[in-house]
């Protein structure tokens, strides 16, 4: 996609700060962070929002998903277990989908947030 900012990071076009990369994703760090780490991992497929993934998609949905505790892990903010039963950490992930889904960049993309609370926006 010619005018799509996400296109242009996987392209190399506009700089990113890049913390993960494979054949098919690229995660880097969100530039209006709402969180202390507030990570964008996307597909590097354009595909423009999660509406439109079908069961071709699943894969990548999937690898999308299971980077986010990997993420979180390397960044400081993975949950961790006490040994006694209590947790502490934790980070939330988002896929935002339409206008009144909050969608301000149509390439489909995970947030991932941790650190303390409270954050930006985000709620509960």
């Amino acid at each position: 996609m010619d005018n799509c900012i996400f296109c242009k990071i996987v392209a190399r076009q506009i700089p990113a700060s890049v913390v993960y990369e494979d054949d098919e994703l690229l995660a880097f760090k969100d530039i209006n962070p709402a969180a202390p780490v507030h990570l964008l991992v996307i597909p590097k497929q354009h595909v423009a929002t999660l509406s439109d993934c079908t069961g071709e998609h699943a894969t990548v949905l999937g690898k999308m998903l299971a980077l986010a505790p990997k993420l979180a892990e390397e960044h400081g903010v993975a949950v961790k277990d006490d040994g006694n039963g209590g947790r502490s950490g934790g980070f939330k992930t988002l896929i935002n989908s339409g206008p009144d889904g909050g969608q301000e960049v149509y390439h489909l993309h995970l947030h991932m947030y941790g650190g303390k609370r409270p954050w930006r926006g985000l709620g509960t």
